[in-house]
C-alpha cells in the first residue's frame, strides 16, 4: 500500500507568496519612512499594490517557486527565491522610470525597492523554513514510537542516511546521533547531532541519556576487529545492530525500511580483504583448458566463478549433482559468455568416464575439490571414503600425468593434520600420494627426461579450515536452531574452530596454485581460532533472544572423529614463508613412492571390498599420527600399542 502524507498544494503556496510580497513591500515603504504614515499616504497604495501582485505572480511563474515542497525546501530553493526577488526589483525599477519619465512622479523610490529586495527574500524564505524545521521537529520528537538509532559513521553516507530516515515521516527510527572511531570527529556536532565515539563508555552515555536502542552501520568496510567490538558493547548494552545497504544501491529509488539489513555473524567472522598477486594468476589461467572437479560444491563453485573472470578458453565443471550443476552453468553463461563452460557429469571414482574428459578437452590446469567431507558420516563410511577421496585423487592425478596437465591443485583440509577421523585420514593419504607422485615423477625427469613427451606434472597441495556458509557449515544450522526457538546444540564447551570466508579461501587456492613449483603442501593463515560455544551465544543474542533464557544451549559431547582442536601443522612440520603474507609452505617429511603406492593399493582393495576395520587399520598404517578420538576404531590404536 501506498504510504499518503500532506503535501501543501501548489496555488496554496502561491497565495502565501503573493501575501509575503504585499507585506514585505508596505514595510518597505514604513521602514524608508521611519513609520511616518503621512508621507507613505502621498503614494497611491493601491496602484501600488497592484504592481507588487502582477509582478511577482510573473516572477513565481518564472521560477516556479511555488512548486517546491516546503518541508523539503533546500540551497536550490534560495537561488529561485534570490533570482525571484531580483527580477522583481528590476520590473519594480523599470515601473518607477516609466512613472517618473511620463510625468506621474516617483511610484517606487530605488530605497524602497532596496529594501524590500532584503525583506521578501527574508519573509518567502522565513515561512519555508519554518515549516521545514517544524516537520524536521515532529519527525524528530513528535513520535514517541520511534527507536532512537545512532549511525556509524560521520561522513558523506551517513550524513545522506540520516537524512533519508529524517525525510521518511512514515519511519520508525529516530537519529539521535553519531559514532566515528576517528578521533578528530568525536565531541563536535555533524548537523546539530552529536558524535560519539565507539567505546563501550560512550555507548553507555548513549543508553544512558538518549535511550539509543538501534545502531546502524553504514560503512561497507569496517575492520573485524572495530566490528566485532562494536557488536559485542552493543549486545551487552541491547543495542540492535544492523547495517544499511550501500547508498549508491538505493538513492535512486527512495529510503524505505527494506535497505536495512541485520548483521550476520559472517560479517564478524569476516577478515580484511586480501590481496592477491593477479598478474600472476591471471597468466596461469588466461587462454587455457581448466578442470575443476567437485565444481557444484561450495568450494568447487566459487573456484568457478572465479576462474571464468580470468578468461580461460574452456572451463570444464566436473560434479555427480545434476541440478546444482546445471545452476552453476547457467549463472557462469550470465557471467561470462566468452568462455566455453562445459558441464561433465561424472563419478572420479570411474577411470574410463574420467580418462574421455581427458582426452576430449586436454585440460592444462586442475583444481581438484571433490571429496568427501562429512566427519561423522565417514566416520561410519570408511570404505567410501577412501574410494572418493583416495582413490579419486589417485586417478585424476595418474591422468593428469598421463595427458600432460601443467599443474594439479588438490584442496585438503586442516583435518588432515594429526587426524583423529577417517575422513581427515584419508584426505592425508590423497595428501601423500600426490606428494609422493610429484617427487618420483620430477626425480625421474632428471634423470631420464620426458617420458610421455611433455614436463612431468606439478602436484600441489592447499590446505585450510571450515569455511563459512560451505555446506555443513555449523553457522546455518544454529541459524535454523534459532528460528525454531532451540535448543542450539553445540557439542562441546571447549571446542574451537578456524574460519576463513569462501571467496578467500579460493582466492588463496588460485595463489597458491599460481606460485606452487611442485610437492608444496601450502597452508594459509587462518587467523585466529573461534570457541563454537561463544558463536552459538552470540548468534542467539544477535537474533535478540537471551541465551539460557529464550533459546538454550545443550552440549550433546564430541561426535564420532571429532577434536576439540583444529590444527594445520603436523607437530613435526615446520612452516617456510612466501611472498604472500597468509600464504606459507609446510615442511613435510618425503615418502617412497613405490612403498606409498603399493600400500595405497592395498587400502584401495580393501576399501572395494568394503572392508570396514581392516580398511581403517590399513590407513593407520600409512598415517602413525592417526589416533581415533570418540570412536569404535579406538580399539586398533590400543591393540597397535599393545604389539608394539
Amino acid at each position: 500500500m501506498t504510504k499518503r502524507s500532506w503535501i501543501t498544494p501548489s496555488w496554496l503556496i502561491l497565495l502565501l507568496d503573493l501575501g509575503c510580497s504585499i507585506v514585505a513591500m508596505n514595510l518597505a515603504y514604513l521602514l524608508r519612512f521611519n513609520f511616518n504614515l503621512e508621507d507613505f499616504s502621498h503614494y497611491s497604495i493601491s496602484d501600488i499594490m497592484v504592481v507588487v501582485v502582477c509582478t511577482n505572480l510573473l516572477t513565481s511563474l518564472i521560477f516556479r517557486t511555488y512548486t517546491g515542497i516546503i518541508r523539503y525546501t533546500s540551497v536550490s530553493d534560495i537561488g529561485r527565491i534570490s533570482g525571484m526577488g531580483l527580477v522583481g526589483s528590476l520590473i519594480y525599477f523599470s515601473v518607477n522610470y516609466a512613472s517618473v519619465h511620463y510625468g506621474t512622479g516617483t511610484m517606487i523610490p530605488l530605497s524602497v525597492i532596496l529594501i524590500n529586495f532584503f525583506i521578501s527574500i527574508a519573509t518567502l524564505l522565513s515561512y519555508r523554513l519554518i515549516v521545514k524545521w517544524a516537520f524536521h521537529y515532529y519527525a524528530r520528537y513528535g513520535a514517541i514510537n520511534k527507536t532512537k538509532a545512532v549511525i556509524y559513521n560521520a561522513d558523506y553516507s551517513g550524513l545522506m542516511v540520516r537524512k533519508a530516515i529524517n525525510d521518511d515521516l512514515g519511519g520508525d527510527i529516530r537519529i539521535c546521533g553519531f559514532l566515528d572511531d576517528k578521533l578528530t570527529r568525536t565531541g563536535k556536532r555533524l548537523e546539530g547531532l552529536p558524535i560519539f565515539g565507539t567505546s563501550r563508555a560512550s555507548l553507555e552515555k548513549l543508553v544512558a541519556q538518549e535511550g539509543v536502542k538501534l545502531l546502524l552501520l553504514v560503512e561497507e568496510a569496517i575492520d573485524p576487529a572495530l566490528l566485532n567490538n562494536l557488536v559485542d558493547h552493543c549486545l551487552s548494552l541491547n543495542i540492535k545492530v544492523q547495517k544499511v545497504l550501500p547508498v549508491n544501491k538505493w538513492i535512486n529509488s527512495g529510503w524505505n525500511s527494506s535497505k536495512l539489513q541485520d548483521i550476520r555473524i559472517e560479517d564478524l567472522l569476516d577478515r580484511n580483504v586480501i590481496k592477491i598477486n593477479n598478474a600472476q594468476v591471471h597468466k596461469e589461467a588466461r587462454g587455457k583448458s581448466i578442470l575443476v572437479t567437485g565444481a557444484a560444491g561450495s568450494i568447487g563453485s566459487e573456484l568457478v566463478r572465479q576462474l571464468v573472470k580470468l578468461n580461460p578458453s574452456v572451463l570444464i565443471l566436473c560434479d555427480k549433482a545434476e541440478s546444482p550443476l546445471h545452476e552453476l552453468e547457467l549463472e557462469l553463461q550470465d557471467m561470462a559468455s566468452n568462455v566455453a563452460i562445459v558441464p561433465f557429469i561424472a563419478n572420479i571414482c570411474d577411470r574410463n568416464r574420467m580418462q574421455q574428459l581427458f582426452e576430449v578437452y586436454e585440460p592444462a590446469m586442475v583444481y581438484h575439490a571433490a571429496a568427501y567431507k562429512h566427519v561423522p558420516m565417514m566416520e561410519k563410511n570408511p570404505s567410501v571414503a577412501v574410494i572418493n577421496n583416495v582413490l579419486g585423487t589417485k586417478i585424476l592425478a595418474e591422468l593428469s600425468s598421463d595427458f600432460g596437465v601443467e599443474k594439479f591443485v588438490t584442496v585438503s583440509t586442516d583435518k588432515a593434520v594429526n587426524p583423529t577421523n577417517v575422513m581427515g585420514a584419508s584426505k592425508r593419504i590423497a595428501e601423500i600420494f600426490t606428494q609422493s607422485f610429484n617427487f618420483h615423477m620430477h626425480k625421474h625427469y632428471k634423470k631420464t627426461g620426458p617420458v610421455y613427451g611433455h614436463p612431468p606434472t606439478r602436484f600441489i597441495t592447499t590446505r585450510f579450515g571450515n569455511v563459512l556458509g560451505s555446506n555443513g557449515s555449523v553457522i546455518p544450522r544454529f541459524k535454523q536452531q534459532i528460528e525454531k526457538g532451540g535448543p542450539v546444540t553445540v557439542t562441546h564447551p571447549e571446542i574451537t574452530r578456524y574460519f576463513m570466508t569462501i571467496p578467500e579461501a579460493c582466492q588463496l587456492v588460485l595463489e597458491a596454485g599460481a606460485m606452487g613449483q611442485g610437492g608444496e603442501i601450502f597452508v594459509f593463515d587462518m587467523g585466529q581460532p573461534v570457541k563454537i560455544a561463544h558463536l552459538a551465544r552470540k548468534m542467539v543474542l544477535m537474533s535478540g533472544k537471551e541465551p539460557g533464557k529464550d533459546i538454550q544451549i545443550v552440549y550433546t559431547g564430541l561426535r564420532p572423529g571429532e577434536k576439540l582442536y583444529e590444527e594445520l601443522l603436523n607437530n613435526s612440520e615446520n612452516t617456510v614463508s612466501t611472498y604472500h603474507e597468509k600464504i606459507m609452505i609446510a615442511k613435510v617429511r618425503e615418502y617412497d613412492f613405490a612403498e606409498v603406492n603399493e600400500r595405497i593399493e592395498q587400502l584401495i582393495e580393501s576399501a572395494n571390498k568394503h572392508y570396514i576395520t581392516p580398511t581403517v587399520a590399513l590407513m593407520k598404517q600409512l598415517v602413525p599420527e592417526f589416533i581415533s578420538k570418540n570412536s569404535a576404531y579406538e580399539q586398533l590404536d590400543k591393540d597397535k600399542i599393545k604389539l608394539s
